[in-house]
């Protein structure tokens, strides 16, 4: 009986044990993070993402490059900062893009890209990014993933509300955040209210070429301008931009700029002021501010320094500005794709705010002011709310749409993202998010077409999300799909630098026209060497000019006697490959600013002075072939009152 008795509980163990897997795989199955989920996010070895993700760099002042749904980053874009991975602001040919009216500026705050459009739709063509501390807006190739071109936005202080595009990328445009006098001058600060003033920069992009030139600036109030977007649509020709501090404080700002119920989002009837400015309105008013350009033909930068800058005073233009209260200290300024609403993001209301356009243009028709701001119509709140989203979170900060109706916000104190219904303003579905989230994309989620698959989060404090290291970690985002009914999480991936806003776009619309090589036979640069033939080395007083070549697996020439203490020695160096994807690097010992990555078929120089007498070595810092190691030469270096002549060699 005993026998019997052991047996049969150990059979209901061993049952036990068999059901508990199972129930155990049930719930692993049925968890955030499911083999199922991490199936959606996995990219297969050879092949590509479905989305590329530009993720502003923050404090890094560069643009970083993702690949969705498997956030991989694919490349660091340098913007505004010096790059020693590939010398861009060292190189003499990129040196010219990091200067400015204050000087040679080598690094800034990148917060905002956006993707240029065409109809409202995006076009794949360039990102467009601002830089938040030294006023400056970039525009970045999509063909060459390079920065192309960066133009400095005087009369402005903390360029936040910015880069934003509008539906046929005519504008682009930058909102100062900080209020400052205009023009500069020493003066008092408690002197602030009725006396700074914010400039709102609307910049001309030439529809071929993207080259940027600013058309004119609105001189607006002394409020904070925080964030802004375009209208489209039925909104094309108007641009909203959220403010806070309409107090006009100027010291502990969280308590001082929090006094009103309502802020203001400025809406600007931008067409009705280019005709102004084409007819010869405004105001030319003497400034400095740098304009830097690349060429790809030359593969060199040129730094402008422009003299003037057209200003236009508001009230000069009747009917071209308006406020829109909206709840207080708002950050997002976000317009739907079909132009109908604008969602301001007050992050102290307990609600979400979304303004009417329709019932704006009839409060403004019909003359339903509720006061004026520097004399600029105040409208009545009632008479352009559409709606309101009834306690839907705590924080709001940036809302984006998917294209079918739905709306997603950030909410930065509860770290949550909120689905929720245009028109009916329901909420949806909501999802947390870890933590401390603050912009959200979804592809095209500020254009008239969205593509409404992904969206994902980006999150200030990362803290238990990844191992640690040290008490710094990167910031984090959260992707999600959202395909269906509710918000599904996929995946987590660290970013780099402090991202604050992300533009993506489909794969399909961009990787085809990526540049694979430059061509030689384009290569304009005027110190390029194109054969080992055309190898030289030139002497000009203390300069000396190495016209050099580089191929796998050696430089030419590869040996080099006859420089001295105290020259300044150039190292114009072309890369002679035409491969996609073998760029080849130079590094010289002693060098004080970087190396150098050049990409096939291009020039790019590095300066060096060598400071004492021996033969110093360089080579290739990028692995190129079987023989890189043997990519190398040496630079003999004599004393400065040496009698030795210049002379080169190769294989011999």
């Amino acid at each position: 009986m005993k026998k019997i008795l052991k047996s049969t509980l150990a059979i209901v163990a061993v049952f036990a044990v068999f059901t508990s897997c199972n129930n155990a795989d049930k719930s692993s199955n049925s968890g955030a993070l499911s083999s199922n989920n991490a199936e959606k996010v996995y990219v297969a070895p050879g092949e590509h993402d479905s989305h590329y993700a530009f993720i502003s760099g923050g404090y890094s002042g560069n643009l970083t490059v993702y690949g969705l749904p498997s956030g991989r980053m694919f490349k660091e874009i340098p913007v505004f900062s010096q790059f020693p991975t590939n010398g861009y602001g060292y190189s003499e040919e990129t040196k010219p893009m990091l200067e400015t009216s204050y000087g040679f500026v080598p690094w800034d705050d990148s917060h905002h890209p956006d993707i240029s459009q065409t109809k409202g739709k995006l076009d794949g063509r360039w990102v467009f990014i601002n830089g938040n501390n030294t006023p400056r807006i970039a525009r970045i190739s999509l063909t060459t993933f390079e920065t192309e071109e960066i133009i400095e936005v005087p009369n402005s202080a903390g360029n936040h509300s910015s880069s934003f595009i509008t539906e046929n990328t005519e504008y682009v445009v930058a909102g100062t955040r900080f209020s400052v006098p205009v023009p500069q001058k020493d003066m008092s600060i408690k002197d602030y209210k009725g006396n700074f003033k914010g400039a709102l920069s609307f910049i001309s992009v030439d529809p071929e070429h993207g080259h940027m030139d600013i058309k004119f600036q609105v001189l607006m109030p002394g409020f904070n301008y925080d964030l802004s977007h375009p209208g489209r649509g039925k909104s094309h020709g108007w641009f909203f931009f959220t403010t806070y501090n309409t107090e006009e404080a100027n010291s502990l700002l969280e308590v001082n700029a929090s006094q009103n119920d309502k802020d203001f989002i400025a809406a600007i009837n931008w067409k009705k002021i280019e005709e102004y400015v084409n007819n010869g309105g405004g105001t030319m008013m003497p400034t400095e501010y740098a304009h830097n350009v690349y060429d790809d033909d030359t593969h060199t930068a040129t730094s402008t320094m422009k003299k003037e800058v057209r200003v236009v005073n508001p009230t000069e233009v009747p009917g071209a500005v308006y406020l829109i209260p909206t709840p207080k200290s708002p950050h997002g300024c976000d317009v739907d794709p079909s132009g109908e609403y604008i969602v301001g993001n007050g992050k102290l209301s307990a609600n979400l705010t979304v303004h009417s356009f329709t019932k704006m243009l009839d409060a403004i028709k019909n003359e339903k002011f509720a006061g004026e701001a520097y004399n600029i119509p105040i409208l009545n709140f009632e008479d352009v709310l559409a709606g309101s989203v009834e306690q839907p979170g705590l924080g709001p900060l940036h809302t984006e749409f998917d294209g079918k109706g739905n709306a997603y916000t950030t909410f930065f104190i509860s770290s949550e993202v909120v689905k929720w219904k245009l028109g009916t303003w329901e909420v949806i579905d909501r999802k947390p998010t870890y933590y401390s989230v603050g912009h959200l994309t979804i592809p095209g989620g500020n254009s008239a077409e969205p593509f409404g698959k992904y969206m994902f989060a980006m999150n200030k404090i990362t803290k238990d999300r990844y191992l640690p290291t040290g008490p710094e970690m990167e910031h984090s985002a959260q992707l999600y799909d959202i395909s269906g009914d509710k918000m599904e999480l996929l995946l987590d991936f660290p970013t780099h630098g402090e991202p604050h806003y992300a533009a993506a776009i489909p794969a399909e619309i961009v990787k085809n026209n990526s540049r694979k090589i430059f061509k030689l036979s384009e290569n304009e640069h005027p110190k390029k060497a194109l054969s080992d033939a055309d190898t030289k080395i030139v002497r000009d007083g203390k300069n000396v000019h190495v016209y050099m070549t580089m191929i796998r697996s050696h430089f030419s020439p590869d040996n080099i006697e006859g420089v001295k203490v105290g020259d300044k020695v150039f190292f114009h160096i072309t890369n002679l490959e035409q491969d996609f994807d073998v760029p080849h690097g130079f590094a010289m010992i002693g060098a004080r600013n970087a190396e150098l990555l050049i990409a096939p078929g291009q020039t790019r120089t590095l300066t060096w002075e060598p400071q004492k007498v021996g033969v110093w070595p360089f080579y290739c810092t990028d692995f190129c072939s079987a023989l890189h190691q043997e990519m190398q030469g040496y630079v003999r270096v004599s004393p400065a009152n040496s009698d030795i002549e210049l002379s080169w060699s190769l294989g011999e």
